[in-house]
């Protein structure tokens, strides 16, 4: 059933091993690090639970009748994609775009599972069971799921088996009656530290000899033996929401996580030490696909937060009208629409699979994957060249309007037509912690990497999703429209 906010802040209350400058958190939903993230994500319950968007936000559980979220939707015709991708849309805009790994995320991935036991099944049917049974009970518990899926920085050159340690990546080094034993450390674990448990897989290639690391789990964040390593979170020694309107609520922090013995019973295990299905149950499955399209929602309104700030600054500084502003606006809005348009286009083009259900088309999924990994950097730049020296002569802090002689001169000196100067200030510190803050550094960091690096996986996963074959159908078509002409009457090659 669908929670509220207070459950999901009070679900954390679980004795779960944080860790943060040195010190483990003694309660994470008060703790300064994660408190207005915690806020923000109950915020997205509570939409979901409350009157107001009970009817976009949820649908009934096939198992229990109740409300559930709608992120959890196993889509079966082109009407159920856009119901899903509506609830989507409603909780990013809530964020802005800004928290990739809310609830609705990894839901995407537990949906594509859901849709494909059989590929689990290869490897037996109780895998497929499994998987399925995890599902449900997500879905009907309404749990908040990150993942870990990508082994630690250490030396890329040697496969998992040939590590110095053989526990340094995360993965099976013991078998025990009713589960195995999981040790090693994986990351990247963005929005760990905010969720009830965590899926730790591979999505990396693996080669033979990585057996151990070839699996597929589930695992409470709070289980014993589960570490998280927090990065320095953002959210810390901010003065005020006022100063840092993003960094202060939408950080979701990045961990380290480490399993030193971690127990998972048998009904948690969908992939074992299998490297064929642990690769399958990506890319075989539609479930990278549901949950890239998520994040291109996501993205789609993080641009629009962009665009929109970007030609309000151009406003307030009065040259909205002039026609070079009025071209890099008109790009920015070209970028936007591209980010909706193949959202939009990956749902109307849907992919009708023949056990039954209906998916994203992976064309339009992996080119908006590209698209983010090429172009956020540009939209960026092109909001920065707007604001100009606006960024950064800035008031230090809110306080400064709290001291009457400084208030005077920045009332004076810091304005705009028709915008009083906290208006102006308010306005160009949400652009500065939007491109030049420490969070907007990861955010910018995050979007170029989000998907890989774009060698090796976005224009590769473009180039395997593209259908070649039609497009070269279409230059034999034109090749065969023609011939080599005859010296007597050149008209005579043209066919019909």
């Amino acid at each position: 059933m669908s929670r509220t906010g207070k459950e999901y802040i009070e679900s954390l209350r679980d004795g779960r091993a944080v860790f943060v400058h040195g010190e483990r958190v003694a309660d994470v939903p008060e703790h300064p690090a994660f408190r207005n993230a915690v806020r923000s994500v109950a915020h997205l319950y509570d939409m979901a639970a409350g009157p107001e968007h009970r009817e976009v936000m949820t649908y009934p559980s096939p198992r229990t009748g109740q409300p559930v979220n709608r992120a959890f939707l196993l889509p079966r015709t082109p009407e159920d994609l856009a119901a899903r991708r509506e609830a989507l849309k409603l909780w990013a805009d809530a964020t802005y775009g800004l928290m990739g790994r809310s609830p609705d995320h990894v839901a995407g991935f537990l949906v594509g599972f859901a849709l494909r036991p059989d590929v689990f099944a290869r490897a037996g049917e109780e895998f497929g069971r499994h998987v399925v049974g995890y599902y449900e009970h997500v879905r009907d518990h309404d749990l908040y799921v990150s993942y870990v899926i990508i082994h630690p920085q250490i030396d890329r050159s040697k496969p998992a088996h040939q590590q110095e340690d053989p526990t340094l990546y995360a993965g099976v080094v013991e078998e025990r009656d009713g589960g195995i034993v999981v040790s090693g450390a994986q990351m990247l674990g963005t929005a760990s530290a905010l969720s009830n448990e965590v899926f730790l897989s591979c999505i990396l290639p693996l080669r033979p000899g990585d057996e151990n690391y070839a699996i597929s789990v589930a695992v409470p964040i709070a289980a014993p033996g589960v570490r998280l390593i927090v990065r320095r979170p953002y959210a810390e020694g901010v003065p005020s929401v006022f100063d840092y309107p993003l960094s202060s609520r939408f950080d979701e922090t990045d961990a380290l996580l480490v399993f030193d013995k971690v127990f998972v019973p048998w009904e948690r295990v969908f992939v074992y030490r299998n490297i064929a299905l642990t690769w399958d149950q990506f890319f075989e499955t539609p479930a990278h696909i549901i949950g890239n399209h998520q994040a291109q929602v996501r993205f789609w309104s993080k641009t629009e937060l962009l665009a929109g700030l970007a030609y309000r600054i151009a406003e307030v500084n009065g040259v909205v009208k002039l026609p070079p502003v009025q071209t890099m606006l008109g790009e920015l809005a070209s970028y936007c629409a591209m980010a909706s348009g193949l959202v939009l286009a990956a749902d109307a083009e849907c992919v009708h699979d023949p056990r039954g259900f209906v998916y994203p088309n992976p064309t339009y999924v992996y080119a908006n994957n590209w698209l983010q990994a090429t172009h956020y950097t540009t939209l960026l730049t092109y909001l920065r060249e707007l604001a100009g020296a606006g960024l950064i002569q800035l008031p230090s802090s809110y306080r400064d309007y709290q001291h009457p002689e400084v208030a005077r001169d920045l009332d004076r000196f810091i304005r705009s037509p028709g915008l009083s100067s906290v208006e102006r200030t308010k306005l160009f510190k949400l652009a500065w912690d939007l491109v030049g803050s420490e969070f907007a550094g990861r955010h910018q960091q995050y979007e170029l990497f989000y998907a890989g690096a774009r060698s090796v996986t976005t224009s590769i996963r473009a180039f395997r999703a593209f259908d070649f074959a039609a497009a070269k159908a279409v230059v034999e078509r034109c090749l065969a429209s023609y011939d080599l002409p005859p010296a007597a009457d050149p008209a005579v090659a043209v066919r019909a």
